[in-house]
C-alpha cells in the first residue's frame, strides 16, 4: 500500500534516524525531531522548535525549498481521522489570521494522527 498511498498523496512515517541523517544540518542547537513524514518526494517534520517542510521541486529534484514555520505563528489546526471507507486522515494548519488552511497534509492509516495532534498541541498551546 506504500506506493499507492504515495501516489494518492498520503504521508507515511519516517524514522528519526533517517530524518537526522538527511536533514540534521537544518537543526539548531537543542532542537530535536519529534515526528517526521514522507509524502512522495517531500518531507515534513515536527521538531521541538518548529515545523519544517522540505519541498523537492522540479522534474530532476535538484531544487529544494526548506520552509520553517514557528509554532507561535500557527493560529489553529485540525486533525481528521480516517473513516471506515476513507483511507486517509488529514491535518490542516492555519498560519496567523489566514481564513483557509495554509497547510494540508493527508496521512495513510499507518500514521497515528493522535500523536501528530499531541505534538502540535504541546508546542502550539504550550
Amino acid at each position: 500500500m506504500g506506493l499507492f498511498s504515495n501516489l494518492m498523496g498520503n504521508a507515511s512515517t519516517v524514522s528519526q534516524e533517517d530524518l537526522l541523517k538527511n536533514y540534521g544540518q537544518l537543526l539548531i542547537d537543542n532542537e530535536k525531531i519529534e515526528l517526521g513524514f514522507k509524502l512522495f518526494r517531500d518531507t515534513f517534520m515536527f521538531t521541538n522548535k518548529r515545523l519544517i517542510i522540505v519541498d523537492i521541486q522540479g522534474l530532476t529534484g535538484s531544487k529544494t525549498e526548506y520552509l520553517s514555520i514557528t509554532y507561535k505563528s500557527i493560529s489553529r489546526f485540525s486533525v481528521e481521522t480516517a473513516g471506515t471507507f476513507d483511507l486517509d486522515a488529514e491535518l490542516k494548519i492555519w498560519i496567523s489570521s489566514e481564513i483557509l488552511p495554509s497547510i494540508k497534509k493527508k496521512f495513510n492509516k499507518s500514521v497515528n494522527v493522535y500523536e501528530v495532534q499531541k505534538v502540535l498541541a504541546t508546542y502550539v498551546i504550550g
